[in-house]
């Protein structure tokens, strides 16, 4: 499971807390907080 700080692969991601999309397109972004609730953990779409 995918959480804030990490490097991710390329992909959409959803929030475990609200479900909010968050979508990923360069692979040296460091994986933000969700921009809705600030939430830490992800799921793959």
């Amino acid at each position: 499971m995918p959480v804030t700080g990490i490097n991710p692969d390329f992909s959409t991601y959803i929030c475990n807390d609200c479900g909010e999309q968050v979508v990923l397109n360069n692979s040296t972004t460091i994986f933000p907080p969700c921009p809705n609730c600030y939430g830490n953990s992800f799921r793959k779409a």
